[in-house]
């Protein structure tokens, strides 16, 4: 057998990433039990943070500033996004800083390094259900049932899931390669909330701007949920496709340059 460096982009070894399953498994298990190990509160922090949030936000945008909630009540319109951006701001804050915080796992053991940053991506999903489930409490509260489009709430957390999981990948190459990056991860998902219709509903940006706006992906994916969950509005189909195309681009790009880098990960971590 003759093993060769790689060399230019590669592109994603499925195969390898399937042989290696047991390893991702229990890499995104390790990360729910760090996360929850010798906590008070344990998995309430799954639910203290957006729903603390949505307390903050209908507070000041809600009732000071009188933003309109697409003739939902407010609270529950923010936490229908807070759900989301809560996930989507931890899988990837965490993914970002998944190689430096298992460096010798990057450093001593072969295994395909992308499982690193998909881990959290994964682990995370356990917060978001279980929020989630608040979520369903407070719908019941307001006397709000979804309609037949609730069939497409998979497709919207795949989504979410795959943005996530570009983001991190992205953002976890750069990180090993430029360590200031750390500190610009927060400075980023703190913009990138403001950017989305996380307090605010789409309806208050002209339509002609609409498709300009789903490119970034997680307005599709918080308008989507909106609709599908509050019936706060007719479901923005060209959004979530634009959101969608958007989601795979930055997959994909993520992926291919994580794999491009991951050659010399071990040597520069």
């Amino acid at each position: 057998m003759i093993i060769k460096p790689r060399k230019g982009w590669q592109l994603i070894d499925f195969h390898e990433l399937w042989r290696y399953r047991d390893l991702l498994y229990f890499l995104v298990v390790k990360e729910i039990k760090l996360r929850y190990k010798q906590t008070i509160l344990g998995g309430l922090w799954a639910i203290i943070q957006p729903f603390f949030m949505m307390i903050v936000f209908t507070l000041f945008f809600g009732n000071l500033a009188d933003v309109p909630s697409d003739g939902v009540p407010y609270p529950i319109f923010n936490y229908s996004a807070m759900v989301a951006w809560m996930y989507f701001a931890n899988a990837t804050t965490i993914s970002a800083n998944s190689l430096i915080m298992d460096v010798s796992l990057v450093s001593k053991v072969y295994c395909p390094r992308m499982t690193i940053p998909l881990a959290p991506v994964l682990a995370f999903l356990l917060d978001f259900f279980v929020a989630f489930v608040i979520l369903v409490a407070m719908m019941l509260w307001y006397s709000i049932y979804p309609g037949a489009t609730i069939a497409l709430l998979p497709v919207l957390v795949m989504l979410m899931v795959l943005t996530a999981a570009g983001i991190g990948l992205v953002l976890s190459a750069l990180n090993a390669n430029y360590r200031d990056i750390r500190y610009t991860v927060t400075f980023l998902i703190q913009f990138w909330m403001f950017a989305s219709p996380v307090a605010y509903p789409t309806s208050m940006i002209p339509e002609e701007y609409h498709l300009i706006y789903a490119i970034n992906p997680m307005a599709g994916v918080i308008e989507g949920l909106r609709s599908v969950l509050l019936g706060s509005s007719a479901f923005p189909t060209e959004m979530v496709l634009v959101s969608t195309a958007s989601s795979a681009t930055i997959f994909l790009i993520g992926a291919f340059y994580f794999r491009r880098t991951e050659r010399y990960l071990a040597d520069v971590i």
